[in-house]
């Protein structure tokens, strides 16, 4: 039977004649394999002639996954010969052993026919060991041996490379590691999971590709890259001239000179001779002269800095054609540099980690403790495929009964593995103070959590993050989902819960950041009244008032000194009675509070740092009194605050650039100083039901979006005052929905230049459009549902040149009274339920989209589409008199597919009845089906 490659000894064991061989051939045979890193037994003893073979060169050649047997002239007349060679052939057989001969100076036909100057040799030993002993049984068994051996494909000395023997060797060498590469596809049953993963780095070092490649292999801590690395740099390195293997770059250049040293050991290494380097820069120029014409695989092991790679592996043109450079980091910053493939070293599969887990944990000469199978899959579990993790669980597991297992599963919750943690904390530890500050801020309340919503806080608390996520990326510390949302390791997410509970785990108070539901259940039971200087970020869950109270989570606010952010979700009924935090840090930067009691904020709150302040359900009828500045607010989010009446004062909001009033039923005003907020880029108002008037706009040169929307009781639209002649590169939206009250709207609308999305949907008790409201920049407009009769609409619409979609829909005109054949850059129109309509308007070439449903007035729709190129969709339900729609499908079949209607063909252009298009406002203009329809 063939045992394993994993569990032979030596790669290659030789056979030869001393007296022939050993001082020459078998000397460089056996130099050039030791090159190669072939591990070969090769005996040196010369025994007297007559004397037996050892037991231990018995074990040698069984324990060998090669036997070479070098034939020559002299090979039969040694007994020790023949006896090697017939128990090589015995364990060809039964234990599947390789062998591969070679021919030195002989004929293979003269040893197979045992004639000639080999014949005669092996005669004479015959009949010599025959007189000794009288055994013909062993004359059999070599000659045997010898005729088999002979007839295996070898190599002739005279015949390789035209008999230069160095070249031959190399040639036969080479052939040896190629076998054994063969032989060692069988992993190091040791190393759970490596198959695959070795397998893949393969794949991109692509050994006898030619070239020099670098492949860096990356991952978090204690996912196996070194074990990998090694790994491959066992199977490979004997197919290079020269190679090494340098482990702990890291801490090595942290120490005096470490860098330099690090140069000494590779070059010491590849060129097998001590070197001394007297800088770094000479240490470069000497790899890279050195080694430029080597073929050498080197691997450099936990490399964390630029100045690393750049010493040691500087550029490609450094090494040899053939050369491989394989580099394992946690940073995979550190290897987007020019021609780098990376390997993502990857988290074991659950099999894999049982398999690992169950290596560690067992021991073979005892039965597994009661319920193994469902502790050990709590283990596995908790590890979540990190082989570092297994390794050091299983091994403190092992030999521990059923109660010792409880035991550490039940400290695990609270207190983690020093060793993981350390471990991974290495990465942590390579980190800016703030991305460390990210990373913890992440790993207690962001995991999960979108990131575009997280980058928000992280923004307003000065932590970079476009800049800090990616860095975190790159040290595995953290991944991005394919939803967007924050992920990581249990263990790497664990780790940073240690670093914050530091010196103090059982202490939430002493704590940096609190999130753990108990916790909060336990600060709010306490009656504290001690400052705290600690806690810098909250996320505050409500339900930990059913087991406190809402008081006593004011208390604990109030105590609070140093908090930068505070995140109290979830509507709560508790507070309708309650009052407020009686102080509020003034270095918070982020609020965001559900259910703020009716109290206005503490007089002695001045966040001058605060950026966000977002307000749901607030109970307050105004935020502060008097005026406050804070001079960083960017962001002010109001809703569902039913009981508010006004707002604050804007003028002590220099910075604020997006306000947000959504369902404030009871406010009455908005303070004047809004008009005069120049920095303001987002305005939004809806659902303010008792909402009348609006600021009059003196200065808001920076506004890109204006929305008023179901604000019912708006009699008047805001008056534009402002000059904003300097808004050339802005765009503004400005939306009005169902603001049913609202009769007139007057202002300066010169001032709006570059308005492109206008709508002004529901708008029933409008009295007149101005003229110079529509801008002639505009490339939206909505005037659906606005009461309008013939006339009305002003004729400026007809000027607007970049117009795409317009839609007037469910109003009361009958025709229009101007034309839209100067809006080249149309591309839908919607005239839906347009009950008075006599005549669709003449259509400009390159409308693509036309709805006119339900406009049950028409009679006959004329040859409004004669000018259309590209008309793709057209919807016609409910007009049961319109006649001519023939004459339009035969149009519409002879149009060229453009870009827009190119998923139509052009066969499929038919006519449909059902449904009325989509609205342009609520999901933008609609993708064209496959097939288009148009029915009366």
């Amino acid at each position: 039977m063939a045992s394993s490659s994993g569990s032979r000894k030596y790669d290659v064991f030789l056979s030869f004649r001393g007296e022939d061989t050993r001082k020459n051939y078998v000397d460089h045979l056996y130099k050039a394999l030791s090159d190669k890193l072939i591990h070969t037994y090769k005996d040196d003893q010369t025994l007297p002639r007559g004397d037996s073979i050892g037991p231990s060169l018995l074990t040698a050649i069984e324990e060998s996954q090669i036997a070479v047997i070098v034939f020559s002239q002299n090979y039969a007349d040694s007994s020790w010969c023949l006896d090697e060679l017939a128990h090589i052939m015995k364990c060809r057989d039964e234990r599947g052993l390789t062998v591969i001969p070679i021919f030195y100076n002989v004929d293979p036909s003269d040893v197979r026919k045992l004639k000639g100057n080999f014949g005669s040799v092996f005669a004479k030993r015959k009949g010599f060991y025959s007189f000794l002993t009288r055994n013909m049984t062993k004359e059999k068994l070599w000659k045997k041996a010898i005729i088999e051996a002979s007839n295996i494909a070898g190599w002739e000395s005279n015949h390789i490379a035209n008999g230069h023997e160095a070249v031959g060797i190399k040639l036969i060498v080479d052939t040896i590691s190629e076998k054994l590469l063969s032989l060692d596809e069988d992993v190091d049953d040791d190393l759970v999971g490596m198959g695959t993963r070795l397998q893949s780095l393969k794949s991109l070092l692509d050994i006898g590709s030619g070239g020099v490649h670098m492949v860096g292999i990356w991952g978090v801590g204690g996912i196996g890259k070194s074990t990998l690395a090694y790994s491959a740099y066992e199977k490979l390195s004997h197919q290079f001239q020269a190679h090494c293997f340098i482990d702990q770059i890291r801490e090595e250049s942290t120490k005096h000179d470490g860098l330099k040293k690090v140069q000494e050991k590779i070059l010491s290494a590849l060129l097998k001779t001590n070197v001394n380097v007297q800088s770094v820069e000479e240490g470069k120029k000497m790899i890279r002269r050195r080694l430029r014409h080597s073929n050498v695989l080197i691997v450099l092991d936990d490399v964390n800095q630029d100045e690393q790679v750049e010493a040691l592996a500087g550029s490609h043109e450094w090494f040899g054609d053939g050369s491989r450079i394989i580099i394992t980091t946690r940073d995979g910053h550190l290897l987007h540099r020019d021609k780098v493939k990376i390997s993502h070293a990857s988290l074991l599969s659950h099999d894999e980690a049982i398999q690992l887990f169950n290596r560690h944990a067992m021991q073979k000469d005892k039965p597994p403790i009661e319920d193994y199978d469902t502790l050990s899959r709590r283990v596995v579990s908790y590890a979540d495929g990190l082989p570092l993790a297994l390794k050091v669980l299983g091994s403190l597991l092992r030999g521990k009964d059923k109660k010792g297992w409880e035991g550490v599963l039940e400290k695990m919750k609270n207190i983690p593995n020093p060793t993981i943690m350390e471990k991974l904390k290495i990465s942590y530890d390579g980190l800016e103070p703030n991305e460390r500050e990210l990373f913890l801020d992440i790993a207690c309340f962001h995991r999960g959590y979108r990131v575009d919503k997280a980058k928000e806080i992280f923004d307003a608390c000065g932590f970079y993050p476009d800049i800090g996520i990616q860095v975190l990326i790159e040290k595995a510390l953290i991944s991005i989902s394919k939803y967007g949302a924050f992920e990581m390791h249990d263990l790497v997410q664990e780790m940073g819960h240690n670093i914050v509970r530091g010196q103090h785990p059982k202490n939430p108070e002493k704590h940096s950041r609190v999130w753990k539901y108990e916790d909060f259940v336990e600060m709010c039971s306490t009656d504290s009244t001690t400052e705290n200087n600690e806690i810098e970020a909250i996320r505050f869950y409500k339900g930990a008032l059913r087991f406190g109270n809402s008081l006593g989570f004011h208390k604990l606010v109030s105590n609070m000194k140093k908090l930068r952010l505070l995140i109290v979700p979830g509507r709560c009924s508790h507070v309708e009675d309650v009052d407020g935090p009686r102080f509020l840090s003034n270095e918070l930067q982020y609020i965001v509070w559900d259910t703020y009691p009716g109290s206005s904020f503490p007089a002695d709150f001045q966040p001058t740092k605060l950026v966000v302040l977002k307000l749901h359900y607030t109970l307050q009828k105004e935020l502060w009194q008097g005026y406050k500045r804070l001079p960083q607010l960017k962001k002010l989010i109001i809703e569902y605050a039913k009981k508010l009446v006004s707002t604050p004062n804007f003028d002590g909001l220099p910075c604020l650039e997006y306000l947000k009033l959504d369902g404030c039923k009871s406010l009455e005003e908005i303070h004047p100083s809004l008009g005069k907020c120049n920095s303001l880029v987002n305005v939004s108002v809806s659902y303010c039901k008792n909402l009348r008037t609006f600021p009059t706009i003196i200065c808001m040169k920076k506004l890109e979006t204006f929305e008023i929307s179901y604000c019912k009781a708006l009699v008047e639209f805001p008056e534009i005052h402002a000059s904003m002649d300097s808004l050339k590169k802005l765009t503004i939206s400005l939306k009005l929905i169902d603001c049913e009250k609202l009769k007139r709207i007057e202002g300066n609308f010169q001032a709006s230049k570059h308005l492109e999305k206008l709508n002004m949907t529901y708008q029933h008790k409008l009295e007149k459009l101005p003229n110079d409201l529509f801008s002639i920049c505009l490339k939206r407009l909505d005037l659906s549902d606005c009461n309008l009769e013939d006339g009305e609409i002003p004729c400026g619409v007809g000027e607007l040149f970049n117009l795409t979609v317009l839609d007037l829909s469910y109003n009361n005109f009958s025709r229009l009274h101007f034309s839209l054949l100067k809006l080249t850059r149309l591309k839908a129109l919607y005239l839906s339920h347009c009950k008075k309509l006599l005549e669709f308007p003449e259509l400009p070439s390159n409308v693509d989209s036309f709805v006119g449903d339900d406009c049950i007035s028409l009679e006959s729709m004329g040859d409004f589409y004669k000018n259309c190129k590209s008309l793709a969709q057209v919807f016609l339900s409910e007009s049961n008199r319109v006649t001519g729609a023939e004459g339009l499908l035969q149009c519409m079949l002879h149009f060229p597919v453009n870009s827009c209607g190119s998923d139509v063909p052009r066969g499929q252009r038919r006519i449909r009845s059902q449904s009325v298009g989509p609205r342009p406002f609520e999901g933008g203009r609609p993708t064209p089906p496959r097939t288009v329809m148009f029915a009366h």
